[in-house]
């Protein structure tokens, strides 16, 4: 519970600074659907959520994936192109998914069966991914009519739009799988040390390409969500850097980019608190041409901030501040 202290304060110190803000707090049923600023917070912010959900586990292994976005992508192409063929959601759906499955393993193999560092490997993805994306639209924003596929990222059940459902689902099971499970335990210590992991008799390279799949699965799924909630699918743009926001909602949720333990509630807290922070950068009214500056100031803000050791030399030197003569008496101390 600790590990979620920082992310929770800086969370809602954010909502604290819209509190004069017309109707930011306010929440509305309309049609028997749930409208409001936060629900829309929950709402754009679950495509970020669920990839930020596949790259926990992949930087618990020690990994990182940078191909997430261009993933993204590639889902949304490939279904919208689909659908716009003539093909039925369904089908339209798993072949998105399943080519993002394949990718992941690809990423996977990679890193675990031929060795190469985790940020090159998904470079490469990332790189040719956003060409295969643009390859499979011919470099068009493919517009599509589909009421069925509309549901997947603008649709609502249950009086909260879909998108929010699907990621308390994608988060449960996730939940459930490291959690109540011993996946969870066997991807920290592949994190935390593989090669004793692999003496202890671990199949690390098998947890590897898991982590990597997943990952991309997650990044399937919110490439349909975002080409779902638009309907059409834009191969240049879609999911644009959106694997960077997932990395710092990860390190802002407490996760250790060396690996090792994970916190599933701190990574939805930290992509929360991306999302918060960028509708209230324009609430606000912060000018356009420097939102993203402003984002990074109050991003490398809150990094500080739940930085342990950050925190430990402030206080240090603030004690010393408000007590000058302190320091100097244990320097007499010490050579007495």
């Amino acid at each position: 519970m600790r590990r979620l202290l920082w992310p929770a304060v800086v969370l809602a110190l954010l909502l604290l600074v819209n509190v004069f803000t017309p109707n930011f707090f306010s929440i509305q049923v309309r049609d028997g659907h749930l409208y409001g600023t936060l629900i829309d917070i929950l709402r754009f912010g679950a495509p970020l959520i669920l990839v930020s959900l596949g790259m926990t586990l992949v930087i618990a292994t020690g990994g990182i994936d940078l191909s997430v976005g261009s993933v993204v992508a590639i889902s949304g192409a490939l279904a919208c192109l689909q659908i716009s063929e003539d093909a039925g959601v369904f089908t339209a759906v798993v072949l998105a998914l399943g080519l993002s499955l394949l990718l992941g393993a690809w990423n996977g193999f990679l890193v675990a069966g031929i060795g190469i560092q985790p940020i090159i490997a998904t470079l490469i993805l990332m790189v040719a991914g956003r060409g295969l994306a643009q390859l499979i639209t011919d470099g068009q924003i493919i517009t599509i009519n589909s009421p069925a596929y509309k549901v997947i990222g603008g649709g609502y059940w249950l009086t909260l739009p879909f998108g929010i459902l699907i990621v308390i689902g994608v988060l449960a099971i996730t939940a459930f799988l490291t959690r109540q499970l011993a996946l969870g335990m066997l991807i920290e210590s592949v994190g935390g040390n593989a090669e004793a992991s692999r003496l202890a008799g671990i199949r690390a390279r098998g947890i590897i390409i898991m982590v990597y799949a997943f990952a991309a699965l997650c990044a399937g799924v919110a490439g349909l969500m975002i080409s779902s909630n638009v309907s059409s699918a834009d191969g240049n743009n879609a999911g644009l850097w959106i694997e960077l926001d997932a990395i710092l909602a990860v390190v802002i949720g407490g996760t250790a980019l060396s690996g090792g333990r994970f916190s599933l509630g701190g990574t939805v807290l930290g992509a929360l608190i991306i999302q918060t922070l960028t509708t209230t950068i324009y609430s606000i009214g912060v000018p356009p041409e420097t939102t993203l500056l402003f984002k990074a100031l109050v991003v490398t803000a809150v990094c500080l901030i739940q930085s342990p050791s950050f925190r430990a030399k402030a206080f240090r030197r603030r004690r010393r501040a408000v007590l000058p003569g302190a320091a100097s008496e244990e320097r007499v101390r010490v050579t007495t």
